[in-house]
């Protein structure tokens, strides 16, 4: 084991299902219609008690796919959470939100309950960059007193020219945020990017794999700390012990990427590769899917590269 001080785990993200009414260009969860895994209550439940047991986590997300998708589960799912006293927040895309009536509505049943509501609103979702929904969702969150944040994915063209402007990701709405080319993203939008030299791309840029804050759960139980890459299965071994093993250097996959990025687990497991790759994500996941053969428990599951 590790001599480091092990990380404490606060938040825990469900993925409360991989359905979605979309099918995004840049998504990389391979969100989808035609998805599979949905939670159950119960299951729900089940989760929750093991994030009690282990005492840190004090704070629960529901996000997707598209939880909306599954309101009754996701409402009593909140509920539950509020009561066992964690923090709750959920992710949605609003497209329930055709008015700002409709919105209210559907919003109503979480005031008092969540502590953050998170929209998407992009070119990938709708055909401005904010949303009629999204501003419907907006204005009823602020009537219900849930406070609300946006999440804005810029399009490949609008990055490569901040980039050549000499310009920093902006977080702004109007302009939005980095792509992940992982997940669908690396079908639907590599070819727009513009391509860097392997072995340049030499640490993960987005996640702190030695001391997590946060991880996912999908529903089927795989314990992720970055969508596709597994600690363990909840539904076989409870959170408790998965969190209490977690050792990140001796995990193929993490120590890999922590000792050198994505160069490092292309060169330890002679993976074959291009010359040049849009980003570390997207190296590490053209990796990670030549991999999961010979990793099967680690890189799961299959919704998370796009085999469903």
């Amino acid at each position: 084991m590790s001599t480091t001080t092990h990380p404490r785990l606060s938040g825990l993200h469900f993925l409360l299902t991989y359905q979605c009414t979309f099918e995004c260009d840049h998504c990389f969860a391979w969100g989808s219609p035609w998805q599979s895994g949905t939670f159950s209550l119960a299951k729900v439940r089940q989760v929750l008690d093991q994030s009690e047991q282990l005492g840190t986590i004090n704070e629960i997300y529901f996000e997707g796919g598209e939880p909306f998708m599954y309101y009754a589960t996701l409402v009593k799912a909140v509920e539950e959470a509020h009561r066992r006293g964690f923090e709750v927040g959920v992710v949605s895309n609003s497209y329930w939100a055709i008015t700002f009536e409709d919105a209210l509505e559907w919003l109503r049943p979480f005031a008092g309950l969540i502590s953050n509501l998170t929209v998407s609103s992009d070119l990938y979702h709708y055909d401005e960059i904010q949303s009629q929904q999204a501003r419907n969702a907006a204005n009823a969150a602020e009537v219900l007193g849930i406070p609300l944040g946006t999440i804005c994915v810029a399009q490949p063209e609008v990055l490569e020219a901040r980039a050549t402007l000499g310009q920093l990701p902006a977080n702004a709405p109007d302009e939005g945020s980095n792509i992940m080319y992982r997940g669908r993203a690396v079908e639907k939008l590599v070819s727009r990017a513009r391509l860097q030299p392997w072995q340049n791309l030499r640490e993960c840029p987005y996640e702190d794999l030695r001391s997590p804050g946060r991880v996912h759960l999908d529903p089927l139980g795989y314990l992720q700390i970055c969508q596709g890459i597994c600690l363990g299965n909840l539904f076989e071994r409870p959170l408790q012990e998965i969190w209490a093993g977690f050792d990140p250097d001796s995990h193929p996959i993490i120590g890999a990427l922590l000792h050198g990025g994505p160069v490092e687990l292309v060169e330890r497991f002679h993976v074959p590769h291009a010359d040049q790759y849009a980003d570390a994500c997207h190296l590490c996941y053209e990796a990670r899917r030549a991999l999961r053969q010979q990793f099967p428990d680690l890189l799961a599951p299959d919704q998370m590269y796009g085999v469903f």
